[in-house]
């Protein structure tokens, strides 16, 4: 009867953390949200990527991060943010304003007429990571054309598919990888697959972190876990954490449109944990602040 009321105690703590820290960033960005600047990228495939651009307000930048959002793409499709970055996305380049750097967000979905392409078939999906790749290197070379960026001071960062993006945009065993010239200082992948990389023996060309759930049942943590192990990249498990545990917003939940994940057709878990959230904030700071330096 104790554990059961220590598990109900511990439910309950969870969820008053997740509802104050969601009130916290809800006032904080009505207050002064950052707006980003849209500019045009030419992808390596040709494509007219169209671009979100965060900047400091004072001085040049410490460092730019180029971000690369997930099969739901960049922007949220309801609610008072309809149409803008999602919570996800806006929390992301606040913080890291913050800290002095500037953001990219090249929009890999909507530049090619999509929204999302979570609910479909891994194998039935028009954009996979040669889109995703060509995307990120195009971006690494809008950067360093930009007066305002400092050279070799730049990262990467990815979410889901994003991340898994990040992966691929820095395997050094890619002949495209190979032959860029510009490339990050350090790469940062949240919740990314990894089984394909790990199969492919991949090869970072870069510093890399891996921040996974350790409950994640739409891209499990042990490819990524065991990924680490075979290449010495550091890996963050964060514990009682699903999918999409850096979200600022909303709980746990149910998503069954989504066909992929460990248990195909049943759908997978995805939502915030607060805790795991600032303990990767914590530890992207750290591993930015150690890069740009």
């Amino acid at each position: 009867m104790t554990h059961g009321r220590t598990l109900v105690s511990g439910l309950i703590r969870r969820l008053r953390l997740g509802a104050v820290a969601s009130l916290i960033w809800s006032v904080a960005v009505s207050a002064a949200a950052a707006e980003p600047k849209e500019v045009t990228i030419a992808s390596l495939d040709g494509t007219q990527l169209k671009a979100w651009v965060f900047q400091p307000a004072a001085g040049q930048p410490a460092g730019t991060v180029v971000a690369l959002h997930g099969c739901g793409g960049l922007y949220a499709r309801a609610g008072a943010r309809q149409g803008k970055l999602n919570a996800r996305h806006q929390a992301m380049a606040e913080m890291l304003l913050a800290q002095g750097y500037a953001v990219v967000f090249p929009d890999s979905l909507s530049s090619r007429g999509l929204t999302e392409i979570c609910t479909e078939k891994m194998r039935s999906r028009s954009i996979n990571q040669v889109q995703r790749r060509n995307d990120a290197l195009a971006s690494f070379n809008w950067v360093a054309a930009q007066p305002w960026a400092k050279p070799g001071k730049m990262a990467l960062i990815g979410w889901s598919h994003g991340g898994s993006a990040v992966l691929s945009s820095t395997d050094a065993k890619r002949p495209e990888v190979a032959a860029q010239a510009v490339k990050p200082a350090v790469a940062v992948a949240f919740y990314p697959g990894c089984a394909d990389a790990l199969k492919k023996g991949y090869i970072p060309n870069t510093r890399l972190l891996l921040m996974v759930g350790a409950l994640d049942d739409w891209t499990p943590p042990g490819p990524c876990v065991e990924l680490g192990k075979a290449t010495g990249v550091e890996v963050n498990v964060y514990a009682d954490s699903y999918h999409d545990f850096d979200n600022p917003v909303g709980s746990v939940t149910l998503r069954r449109d989504v066909p992929n994940g460990v248990h195909r057709g049943q759908g997978v878990h995805v939502g915030a944990n607060p805790a795991a959230r600032e303990q990767s904030y914590a530890r992207l700071r750290e591993t930015l602040h150690a890069a740009f330096k």
